[in-house]
């Protein structure tokens, strides 16, 4: 009886223990950590995820540039003489101012409107004030450019009349022989020449006529009908062509030219030779 149970408990022990081990559920195994499997048909490569895209930063406005300081005006010193003077130290001026060519009229000693238009254009040119008379600055410059004005130039003495063959037609009687070649008149009486004076003649599109004639009309005071312009002293040889002063001539030089006319700019000798020329006069006009 003893052995039975002994043998009964043993079986109930081993039965109690073999229920227990199946009653406990097996612990799980790991899962491996999941990894998102790339989508049919594309690339083997991960995609790197995109990155946020920087908000743009408005450029800096550029800063102006600064503005140049303006240069001081030049100032003028006090007037030494200008407009409406007269006399030796503005015969200077202009014979000075003629040198350099900024003066192309006569030397008068009158400080007139064409004087302060040189003065204006010299001060002008080297950063002097523009006042149109002259002050020590514009004086001192002026003298540092220039030379000490000859007796010629102050006095506005025309220069030597060149020499120039006379035509045969000039050798008999009383002739205005006019050399084309050399610029020049000379009133020639019995082939001796009496006076010579300068002479201008008209342009390419009106030229003075060349050939001899002789003075049909005479006129001291006389305008043209055509461009009226005066022809002081004028004395007609074709048409309306004549040997009469220009004031233009005097003041302007050899820089412009006449309507055919041929011009004299010697004030004092045109108006003694108008006072000699008689009309049928000969007036020859030719080339030496």
């Amino acid at each position: 009886m003893v052995m039975r149970g002994l043998i009964a408990g043993a079986l109930a022990a081993l039965l109690a223990t073999t229920f227990a081990a199946c009653a406990v559920e097996p612990a799980a195994a790991p899962v491996p950590e999941a990894t998102a499997s790339p989508a049919a048909g594309s690339s083997t490569s991960p995609s790197a995820s995109p990155s946020a895209t920087p908000t743009p930063t408005p450029s800096a406005k550029p800063k102006p540039e600064p503005k140049p300081e303006p240069k001081p005006s030049p100032t003028s010193g006090p007037r030494l003489f200008g407009k409406g003077d007269s006399g030796d130290d503005v015969r200077d001026l202009q014979a000075r101012l003629k040198q350099i060519g900024w003066f192309n009229a006569g030397v008068t000693g009158f400080y007139g409107n064409v004087t302060t238009e040189a003065v204006s254009g010299f001060q002008g040119k080297r950063g002097i004030a523009v006042t149109g008379f002259v002050d020590q600055t514009t004086l001192d410059r002026l003298h540092a450019m220039t030379r000490e004005p000859t007796e010629a130039e102050l006095i506005d003495a025309p220069p030597p009349v060149p020499a120039g063959k006379l035509d045969p037609r000039c050798l008999t009687g009383r002739v205005m022989c006019i050399d084309k070649s050399t610029s020049v008149l000379r009133w020639v009486v019995g082939g001796t020449v009496q006076t010579s004076v300068e002479v201008r003649f008209g342009s390419q599109e009106l030229p003075t006529r060349e050939g001899q004639f002789s003075v049909f009309a005479k006129s001291r005071d006389h305008v043209s009908s055509i461009y009226k312009t005066p022809m002081p002293f004028a004395m007609f040889f074709s048409g309306g062509q004549a040997v009469h002063y220009s004031p233009d001539f005097a003041a302007n030089g050899y820089n412009g030219a006449s309507h055919g006319c041929v011009n004299v700019r010697d004030y004092a000798a045109i108006t003694s030779l108008y006072d000699q020329v008689n009309i049928g006069d000969g007036v020859v006009i030719y080339w030496s």
